[in-house]
């Protein structure tokens, strides 16, 4: 171990998670010392295709509807700000946490959650489609790269804490990191933390991007009290402000509220509990790290406006209806004439036939899917069902 590590091991509090005293990787290998286990995982998760893939997959907006709009990869990186800021004030680790928010979404599929719906309907059959199984998919299997595994090889800390909820039928074929839903424990608190982390990202920013879409007004939001509480208080504060100034500052605080509640609650959850470990952390009858009662409330009554003014709104349930369009015809194309696959989707098929019949060929076809971009999704549906694409470089 290097001096700096030694140096910031001894930060950590005693119920952090330690790379020093990781459960440790599928496949043994031998690494320098100046990374630490979670140093590793997280660039090795950076440098994958799946994450640079995110770039242009759709958070609420399909990526070409706007260039500002925020996608997978935006969502993504203010997850690991938020969560890294929070494992600080904490005394956790730091670069684990960083590293379950980076991979927790590299699983989703094109078009977000309408994508999602729409290929687990497709793969009902077939064992059905979860998006943070696929995010372990990628990690233990579907990354190809290094010479001597598949998959990046990453820590079980890290893999676990991507596994956010998986019904118990697929904990029991997950090896380790299904074991904690089979014996009801909890998870670590950095992944607890990135959860949450999660779920403040896309609550504030999704208004900010309703906002800019038109989908939503202030006059709207005003009835929501997170958002009336900041915005009394900005508007006291700077009494001329610019519409866009002004929604930028309410966000902000709406974000810095909800993370000092989150510090608060969970630091008095953590004093009540006594923890010197983390086998501690995992035995508790439920998760530490939480928001207060309070703050709960006002979360659950955003998280509804945004169901029922933007998630809902006609405009978007137009583009997730066109969504589940595609994946649903892609999926059954595909299923129909594998001949009409790339090469290696091909291969893959064939590959999980040898080991599970039928239902390895949809998990290849699903596979391919998950990892198509919003874009590419789209172009693909075109060489396929456009009779103007008839031509050898469709």
């Amino acid at each position: 171990m290097s001096n700096t590590q030694s140096s910031y091991n001894g930060r950590l509090v005693a119920y952090a998670c330690n790379d020093t005293q990781s459960i440790g990787r599928r496949f043994t290998e031998t690494f320098p010392t100046y990374r630490n286990e979670y140093q590793r995982d997280r660039d090795r998760i950076i440098h994958c295709a799946a994450f640079r893939r995110l770039e242009y997959k759709t958070q609420v907006f399909v990526n070409h509807e706007g260039d500002l709009f925020r996608t997978r990869l935006t969502h993504t990186l203010e997850v690991a700000q938020i969560a890294r800021s929070i494992a600080r004030e904490l005394g956790l680790h730091e670069d684990l946490t960083e590293a379950i928010a980076l991979a927790h979404d590299l699983g989703h599929t094109p078009f977000g959650h309408a994508g999602q719906t729409a290929l687990n309907h497709c793969m009902k059959k077939f064992g059905g489609f979860e998006h943070n199984i696929q995010s372990l998919r990628i990690i233990d299997k579907l990354e190809q790269k290094y010479a001597d595994f598949n998959g990046l090889n990453l820590t079980f800390e890290t893999r676990e804490g991507v596994l956010k909820h998986c019904a118990i039928k697929n904990a029991k074929k997950l090896g380790d990191v299904g074991q904690r839903f089979l014996t009801k424990q909890q998870p670590s608190l950095e992944a607890q933390l990135t959860d949450l982390s999660d779920e403040t990202a896309y609550n504030n920013h999704d208004i900010d991007d309703g906002i800019r879409y038109g989908l939503i007004t202030v006059d709207e939001l005003l009835t929501v009290e997170l958002y009336r509480e900041q915005h009394n208080i900005v508007t006291k504060q700077y009494a001329n402000l610019d519409s866009k100034k002004l929604n930028h500052e309410i966000i902000r605080r709406m974000i810095s509220a909800m993370v000092v509640d989150l510090i608060d609650t969970s630091q008095k959850n953590i004093a009540d509990a006594n923890l010197t470990s983390t086998q501690d952390v995992r035995n508790q009858k439920q998760r530490l790290m939480s928001f207060s009662a309070s703050m709960n409330d006002k979360k659950l009554e955003l998280k509804k406006f945004l169901r029922n003014n933007l998630y809902q709104h006609y405009r978007v349930h137009r583009m997730t209806k066109k969504a589940s369009y595609v994946i649903d015809a892609l999926f059954n194309a595909f299923l129909d004439d594998l001949k009409i696959l790339p090469t290696e989707a091909v291969q893959h098929c064939h590959t999980l036939k040898d080991k599970h019949g039928d239902t390895g060929i949809a998990r290849g076809i699903s596979d391919y899917i998950a990892g198509m971009t919003d874009r590419y999704a789209i172009v693909e549906y075109e060489r396929i069902f456009n009779p103007r694409q008839l031509s050898f470089s469709s």
